[in-house]
C-alpha cells in the first residue's frame, strides 16, 4: 500500500501493539488484534476531541498498546484534521493526540482506514454509509482519501444528505436503497472504478448489492487500522456473508475485481486460509 502512512517493520524488530480506534458520529469504537469485537461507547454532537481521549483511555485502562490508529470522519493533512468533523464536538484540529495518549498515534481518514483492509487490487471506490458518507479510493495500491460527501448532488442537497443518516430518516429505507444502488452505480463509472465496496454501519440496511459493488466487512477498519502500521494479518472477508447483500455480493465479486497484482499481505492470507469469517 503505497500510502504515506504505511511504515513496515524494520528486519528484527519487535512488532507493535496497535489500538484501533474508529471515531463515528454514532459510537467511537476501540479494538486490539486478538480481540473478537469492538468495545463501543456512543458519541455525538458532544463527543469532543478531550472527551473522546478521557472516555478511549478509561476504556482500554490495562490493554497492553505501545501505538495507536485513529480513524477520523474528516479530512487528514500530513497526519493532522484538517477540519472539525460534521457530526461531533470541537477541538479535533490542532489537538496533540500523541501528547494525550503518550504513545505514538497516526491518524487516517476513517473511510480511507476501512478501505486499506478492504482492498483486494486494482481501481476500489471505498463507501462508507453511516452518520456521514465517507469515501475513498485505491488505485493499483495507492490510497487517496476523497471527500465526495458535501458535493451537490440534486435539488440543492448533498451526497450525504440522501445516503447518510439524515437521508435515511428522509426518504425511508425504500426509497434510501434506491438511491445508494443509484448513487454507486454513477460514482463507480465516473471515476473509473473496477468495483466497489460498501461498509459503514448501515451497510447492513441494504437488502441487495448495487451492480459492480460488494458488501465489506465492517471489521475491515479494524484491519486497515493495523495494517498502516505494518501489521502482518490473517485473511479477512471482502464480503460479510452475514448480511442481507452478502450471497448476492458474493457472486459479484468474481467478475468485478479484475486479475492485478495483489498486496502482499492479501496473498500471504490466501493460502492460510480461504474460507471467509462471518
Amino acid at each position: 500500500m503505497a500510502d504515506k502512512t504505511q511504515t513496515k517493520p524494520k528486519s528484527g524488530s519487535v512488532a507493535h501493539k496497535v489500538l484501533v480506534i474508529d471515531v463515528g458520529g454514532t459510537n467511537v469504537k476501540m479494538r486490539m488484534k486478538g480481540q473478537k469485537e469492538a468495545t463501543k461507547i456512543p458519541s455525538g454532537p458532544t463527543m469532543t476531541s478531550r472527551k473522546a481521549v478521557d472516555i478511549v483511555k478509561q476504556s482500554t485502562k490495562g490493554w497492553d498498546y505501545d501505538c495507536i490508529s485513529l480513524g477520523y470522519p474528516g479530512p487528514i493533512i500530513n497526519g493532522r484534521p484538517l477540519r472539525e468533523p460534521h457530526n461531533l464536538g470541537g477541538g479535533w484540529v490542532g489537538f496533540d493526540f500523541s501528547k494525550a495518549f503518550g504513545v505514538p498515534v497516526k491518524l487516517i481518514n476513517d473511510a480511507a482506514m476501512q478501505a486499506v483492509g478492504s482492498y483486494k487490487g486494482g481501481r476500489m471506490l471505498f463507501l462508507g454509509l453511516g452518520t456521514g458518507l465517507g469515501s475513498a479510493m485505491i488505485v493499483d495500491g495507492v490510497l487517496e482519501p476523497m471527500e465526495l460527501a458535501h458535493l451537490g448532488y440534486k435539488n440543492g442537497k448533498t451526497y450525504e444528505d440522501y445516503l447518510g443518516l439524515r437521508g435515511l430518516k428522509r426518504l425511508g429505507k425504500k426509497h434510501w436503497r434506491k438511491q445508494v444502488c443509484k448513487v454507486t452505480e454513477l460514482l463507480k463509472v465516473s471515476l473509473g472504478a473496477d468495483y466497489v465496496v460498501l461498509g459503514g454501519g448501515n451497510v447492513k440496511k441494504l437488502k441487495e448489492c448495487p451492480k459492480g459493488s460488494v458488501i465489506g466487512s465492517n471489521d475491515n477498519a479494524f484491519i486497515g487500522g493495523l495494517l498502516i502500521w505494518g501489521q502482518d494479518m490473517r485473511p479477512h472477508p471482502t464480503v460479510d456473508i452475514g448480511t442481507a447483500a452478502g450471497s448476492v455480493a458474493a457472486k459479484t465479486v468474481k467478475s468485478a475485481i479484475p486479475k492485478v497484482a495483489v498486496p502482499p499481505a492479501a496473498k500471504r492470507s490466501s493460502k492460510t486460509n480461504s474460507k471467509p469469517t462471518k
